[in-house]
């Protein structure tokens, strides 16, 4: 950048009563030339300048003020949203000659969580100085601090976001839960925000300002993944990957690919495709970057990612083989049901908030080797094992996957015929985490899909786990309320009273089924 050059823009801008500005490459060639009106330019299309990720464009934006404002709302805009490399505001004074700048760049990641550096008033002298010399100090500093973000390794890294008319502490929490997602499905959670309105926004869910302040924060924590708590429409999806230039993914997208990578069973891969493609048909109808972008990685993997680009006349054929074959699977699953209602075994279905611990309860109870880990949705595939109590009393126990609120309706509804054993269940054991912050509420969510299941007959005993997590005080008192039982899975000696209770529920919801032989003294 000369002195000549903001000269010329001056007297050119002048002359003709418009904002006219240049955009310049790093060679210092000027790449476009805008006329705009008095009070703005109007942007050209940029595809052959695309930025990489996580880079800025290597464009300076360098255009004229004829009023002597300072950089406007729409100039910090685009800087955010096309990441130049710097922005600058040439004031027009009344003889037609340069008057001053405004210069802008983006930063990297501070710790007064500043997004922009702003100086005002500089004189044109200014504007010689080294560019070259201060981009690259300024990529290297972007470049450092996103390394610092990059704990993961090669994992992918996401900004979560939330939108929330009402209590900001309730998405603070929701959001928790989301990091909790997030890294059981293997992304590092590089980055949160959360915006407060009383009105989405139809296009983008939230504020386009917001917005371009999600774009700048993805470039500060290296992000190449947004991931929404709430649902979004294909457009708004492809909206906000078009703008962010990231891949855009929302909270049931997220929870189904976890579901992809879990499944083992034919009969789980099967639900976790048909759960796919039901949720992705609508991108089908308008395919655009929003769907492009899923091509890999979270949210564009499992059983169903080879199908994203498929027309809907073939994504709906391999709908409905899907579900002919999950009927045949479901009627497999009807006749092993009648055989053990034929051998009268009472069953115990265990349920629960997922990661609560009912794998390792199940485990620890059969002396089985089910997968238990301490993450979201570790177990996909049910499992069934026979249980002998001490009074001669001999059960099926079935674990079941985890809840979550607002589980996705197709996934649910692919999920039905494995559900569909509690129906079966003489007793459902919820299972619930007493050391979690957020007990009361998941409590709620899985007694909602309980209620949404038409289970509320079946007897069930709650079961507060992970009490080595707390006191013991506050592990029995909580379970005194709920009239269930307090222990912690890994011990075996707290199991002794959830042994007790079992018996005693079994033997007295279900006495022409069970024989109540006590075990004598010294047997």
């Amino acid at each position: 950048m000369t002195q000549e050059l903001a000269r010329y823009l001056c007297e050119l801008s002048s002359e003709i009563a418009r904002q006219v500005g240049v955009l310049i490459d790093r060679k210092g060639a000027i790449a476009y030339v805008i006329v705009g009106d008095a009070k703005g330019l109007f942007l050209p299309d940029l595809g052959r300048f695309r930025a990489a990720p996580n880079r800025l464009r290597g464009l300076r934006y360098i255009h004229t003020h004829l009023r002597g404002e300072p950089l406007s709302a729409d100039d910090m805009a685009d800087l955010a949203h096309l990441r130049f490399d710097v922005m600058v505001a040439i004031r027009v004074g009344a003889d037609g000659l340069p008057d001053g700048s405004h210069v802008a760049s983006l930063l990297p990641d501070n710790p007064e969580g500043r997004q922009w550096d702003i100086r005002e008033h500089l004189p044109i002298g200014q504007l010689d100085q080294d560019f070259m010399r201060f981009i690259q100090s300024l990529e290297e500093e972007f470049e450092r601090t996103q390394r610092a973000y990059a704990v993961g390794g090669n994992r992918e890294r996401a900004i979560l976001m939330s939108v929330t008319p009402g209590n900001k502490a309730a998405a603070e929490e929701s959001l928790d839960e989301l990091a909790e997602l997030a890294e059981s499905g293997g992304v590092v959670p590089a980055g949160r925000m959360i915006q407060q309105r009383h009105r989405i926004d139809p296009n983008y869910l939230i504020g386009r300002g917001k917005l371009d302040e999600v774009i700048v924060r993805g470039l500060q924590v290296g992000a190449d993944l947004l991931i929404f708590d709430q649902s979004l429409t294909p457009s708004q999806s492809r909206a906000i990957a078009e703008r962010t230039e990231l891949k855009v993914i929302d909270r049931t997208m997220l929870i189904l690919d976890i579901f992809a990578q879990r499944a083992l069973s034919r009969e789980g891969k099967i639900q976790v495709e048909l759960a796919q493609l039901k949720y992705l048909m609508p991108y089908l109808a308008n395919k655009g970057t929003a769907l492009s972008r899923l091509a890999g990685g979270i949210g564009g993997r499992g059983p169903g990612e080879t199908k994203l680009e498929s027309d809907r006349r073939r994504v709906q054929d391999r709908i409905n083989q899907l579900e002919k074959q999950l009927r045949g699977v479901s009627q497999g699953r009807h006749l092993r049901r009648q055989q053990r209602q034929r051998r009268q075994l009472p069953v115990i279905s265990i349920v629960g908030y997922t990661n609560a611990g009912k794998s390792t309860l199940l485990n620890t109870l059969t002396n089985s080797q089910v997968l238990a880990q301490d993450r979201l949705f570790a177990t996909l595939d049910p499992s069934s094992w026979r249980l002998r109590f001490p009074r001669d009393l001999e059960v099926l126990i079935t674990d079941t996957v985890g809840f979550i609120r607002d589980l996705p309706p197709d996934l649910l509804a692919a999920f039905q015929a494995t559900l569909d054993e509690l129906h079966d269940a003489d007793l459902l054991l919820h299972v619930v985490d007493v050391s979690s912050s957020y007990l009361d509420d998941h409590i709620k969510a899985v007694e909602t899909i309980l209620g949404d299941l038409n289970l509320d007959g079946i007897p069930r005993l709650m079961v507060f786990n992970k009490m080595d997590l707390v006191s013991p005080d506050t592990a029995v008192n909580v379970a005194r309320m709920h009239d269930g039982v307090a222990l912690s899975a890994h011990d075996r000696q707290t199991l002794q009273p959830l042994i007790d209770r079992l018996q005693d529920v079994l033997i007295e919801h279900n006495p022409g089924r069970v024989e109540d032989v006590p075990v004598m003294v010294g047997q």
